[in-house]
């Protein structure tokens, strides 16, 4: 697929499809390690269940889906906004069709890390094993916040590279309050729904608000 300016600069150790087979075993055992031990501590604390037969089809897909929407279309307002106030412009996006497979990956990936495990571990440990099945709403969000804010800061090292920049401290103010201000809106809205509707809608939500982000923020650049 393209990668605009997401591929890389420099020479490859080695064939992309020896690099991919790496990459998918990497994957595999991380991501699947991460996504077991998050079920268990997501059944643990009482979140929905992945299937919940309480949860209904619309609050598992279809409302996911316009908040989702709603979040892009946000995200490609506040981009346009800041980026007539900072010298590198509007973020940069995978190229098509690349656009729909980062979505993907990123709607799976990142909630199944940032959410799915994180989020359920945390509130497990302190809520339920530290402060005795007490303060369970309170935990959630302060988790969720540090969720958030984690997630953002793991965009940096990309901004870094596709910037040019040695450090994050060369990060412009402008371009580290967007991509908090971004990234901090979808994880609060994900995790709520995780927790209310389980981890489909996480995803869901995400690939939905990347779609829109990516695919006409994209084009809109």
């Amino acid at each position: 697929m393209p990668q605009g300016e997401f591929i890389p600069q420099k020479n490859l150790p080695a064939s992309l499809w020896a690099l991919a087979l790496m990459s998918a075993v990497i994957i595999v055992v991380f991501y699947g390690t991460l996504g077991w031990y998050g079920l268990r501590f997501s059944k643990k604390i009482g979140f929905a269940n992945i299937w919940d037969s309480s949860v209904k089809s619309k609050q598992r897909f279809l409302i996911p889906l316009i908040t989702g929407i709603c979040l892009g279309a946000f995200f490609i307002v506040i981009d346009f906004v800041f980026s007539g106030f900072n010298k590198y412009g509007p973020m940069p996006h995978p190229p098509f069709p690349l656009s729909i497979v980062a979505s993907a990956t990123a709607g799976i990936g990142e909630e199944l890390m940032f959410r799915l495990f994180f989020v359920s571990f945390w509130v497990w440990l302190v809520s339920f094993v530290v402060l005795k099945n007490r303060f369970q709403d309170e935990v959630f969000w302060v988790v969720s916040a540090v969720s958030a804010a984690l997630f953002s800061v793991a965009h940096f090292p990309a901004l870094m590279y596709l910037y040019g920049l040695k450090s994050m401290a060369e990060i412009p103010t402008l371009v580290m309050v967007e991509v908090f201000i971004l990234n901090g809106a979808i994880s609060v809205f994900a995790a709520y729904y995780f927790r209310k509707y389980g981890f489909l809608a996480a995803i869901g939500l995400h690939f939905w608000a990347d779609i829109i982000w990516h695919g006409l923020g994209g084009l809109f650049r």
